[in-house]
C-alpha cells in the first residue's frame, strides 16, 4: 500500500509546524480532556481501513493544533512526535532527505535523546551525498534494491529510464561529497556500469 500521496498532501503543513515548534507557548496549562477526546475521535476515523487522505490529514492537523495550544500535554506531545517521525521515515524512504531532516530535528528539539530521531538524522545526513568509498563498493549485477540499501534512493527527479530495442536502461544519479554527480546505470534492473563523475553534473546540480 502506497502512503506517499499522504506525505505529499501533508508535507507543507507539517514542515510549517516544525518550523514554528520553537515558538510554542511553554507556560503550564491545564489538561483539557474534552479537547483531547475530540482529537481521539479524529484518530478513530483516520485509523479506519477505509480512511481517506483528507481524513488522515484532519487527524494530523488536529494533533498539531492541540500540541501548539497545550505544549505541556504529555500524551499529545508523544503522539505528535510519532506522527512527525512516521512522516520523516516516509520522506527518507522516497529520497527526500532534506525534508526528513527537518522532521527529525524538530522531534529532537523537544526530545534530545529520542533514539529514532537521532538515527534518522544520521541516516539522512549520510544519504544527502554519497562517498567515494560507497561508490567503490558497487558491483555489477546488483539490483536496484541493493543499490538503494548502499546509497539510499535517488532524490525525486534524479532518475531516468529509456526503452531500447534490446533492453530497458535506467540511470540513477547521486550528488557526491566532492560536489559532483555520480551515475549508476541498470540494464533490466541490474547494475552494468557506474561512473563517479557523470556528464549529467550540470543539469542535475541545477535541478
Amino acid at each position: 500500500m502506497r502512503v506517499f500521496p499522504l506525505v505529499s498532501a501533508l508535507c507543507a503543513l507539517l514542515l510549517t509546524a516544525c518550523g514554528n515548534g520553537g515558538n510554542l507557548d511553554q507556560t503550564a496549562q491545564p489538561d483539557h480532556q474534552a479537547e483531547w477526546r475530540d482529537v481521539l475521535q479524529h484518530k478513530k476515523v483516520a485509523a479506519s481501513a477505509a480512511a481517506t487522505v483528507a481524513q488522515k490529514q484532519v487527524y494530523a492537523d488536529s494533533v498539531r493544533a492541540f500540541v501548539q495550544k497545550h505544549p505541556n500535554h504529555g500524551r499529545g506531545r508523544e503522539v505528535w512526535e510519532r506522527i512527525q517521525l512516521e512522516f520523516a521515515d516516509e520522506l527518507a524512504a522516497h529520497g527526500r532527505y532534506r525534508d526528513a531532516l527537518r522532521f527529525y530535528r524538530s522531534v529532537l528539539t523537544h526530545d534530545p535523546v529520542n533514539v529514532r530521531a537521532q538515527q534518522g538524522v544520521e541516516l539522512a545526513v549520510d544519504r544527502l551525498a554519497v562517498t567515494r568509498e560507497k561508490l567503490l563498493a558497487l558491483e555489477k549485477g546488483m539490483s536496484r534494491g541493493d543499490v538503494a540499501d548502499l546509497l539510499g534512493k535517488p532524490l525525486p527527479g534524479w532518475t531516468e529510464r529509456k526503452q531500447r530495442s534490446s533492453a530497458t536502461i535506467e540511470a540513477w544519479y547521486y550528488q557526491t561529497r566532492s560536489g559532483g554527480v555520480a551515475g549508476i546505470y541498470f540494464r533490466e534492473g541490474k547494475v552494468f556500469a557506474a561512473e563517479e563523475s557523470s556528464n549529467a553534473r550540470e543539469s542535475r546540480l541545477g535541478s
